[in-house]
């Protein structure tokens, strides 16, 4: 992986909202909506990173889980 970039899987919540946990990184976070799951997601990398460390790339890998009955 890039050190400019870091990559977040976003699954939703069993209580609603969305839920985001980094990959290689010990980052997680939460929201109720996507955009504000974004706003979170910028405010933990933020905070995690020294400034000379701070990725300049964040994915946001989105991940819906569907049940089809057969």
């Amino acid at each position: 992986m890039n050190n400019n970039e870091i990559i977040f899987m976003v699954d939703e919540s069993m209580e609603g909202g969305y839920e985001a946990k980094a990959f290689d990184y010990s980052i997680y976070t939460q929201a109720e909506t996507l955009d504000g799951l974004k706003k979170e997601i910028i405010d933990v990398v933020k905070c995690h990173f020294k400034d000379d460390e701070m990725p300049y790339i964040i994915r946001m890998h989105l991940v819906k889980d569907e049940v089809i009955s057969v």
